[in-house]
């Protein structure tokens, strides 16, 4: 920051006189990703980490991209035999990339538990953030099969509540109708794959772009925001 002396002619005093006061607070954007780990994600494991390690190196590039925003991730997978944090808030300069040790598909599917796990976990941490905005992301190759605390009901009006405070939900699955389970829980954004490599680069290219369409209009609504600050 640059400074200039100036005398007080009271005290005859010299002090240091600012500039240029950059009084800009960052954009925090808090990216969740949900991540199916059951028996049946086995077969694209390979494919599964090498395209979630392009999310995480995507969204360092919209850091970059968009330096009035500052990036978090928040990592989590689930099966029949939990819910497995690997990334909580992570500022994404520190992201550690997913590998084999971490991912070990297996067991069942309990998507709805894991959703609102997740979100609720998250929407906890950050219920005091004025500032902020919220990428989620939910990938998963089957239905709902084993969860004991969430229903899609209680799932479907937490979404709409969280949607209309700057919230963004994403599905993303194969194998099964896409847009109708997405619908049912109040979900519009849809990317749908086959479990081919070709097919499955496509998919996240697709969902590349559409992060970086919504930053692209975070960055926007908040320089129309500090016009009026």
């Amino acid at each position: 920051m640059k400074s200039s002396n100036s005398k007080d002619k009271i005290s005859g005093k010299t002090f240091k006189v600012p500039k240029e006061i950059n009084l800009q607070i960052k954009n925090k954007v808090y990216n969740l990703i949900i991540l199916d780990e059951s028996g049946s994600m086995e077969s694209i494991k390979s494919n599964i980490i090498s395209g979630f390690n392009e999310v995480i190196q995507t969204i360092k590039s919209m850091e970059k991209k968009f330096p009035e925003q500052e990036h978090f991730i928040s990592f989590i997978t689930f099966n029949g035999t939990g819910i497995k944090t690997i990334l909580e808030n992570q500022p994404v300069k520190k992201a550690a990339e997913l590998n084999e040790k971490m991912y070990k598909p297996n067991s069942l599917t309990p998507l709805f538990d894991a959703i609102g796990t997740g979100i609720n976990n998250l929407r906890n941490k950050i219920e005091n953030e004025k500032n902020c905005d919220v990428l989620v992301t939910i990938l998963t190759d089957g239905l709902e099969n084993a969860s004991k605390e969430y229903s899609g009901k209680q799932i479907k009006e937490l979404i709409e509540i969280l949607k209309m405070n700057n919230w963004t939900f994403t599905y993303i699955g194969t194998d099964h109708d896409i847009d109708k389970v997405a619908g049912s829980i109040s979900i519009n954004n849809t990317i749908s794959f086959n479990r081919d490599e070709i097919s499955m680069k496509a998919m996240f290219v697709k969902e590349s772009e559409l992060r970086m369409m919504r930053c692209e209009e975070i960055s926007e609504k908040h320089k129309k925001i500090n016009l009026f600050d």
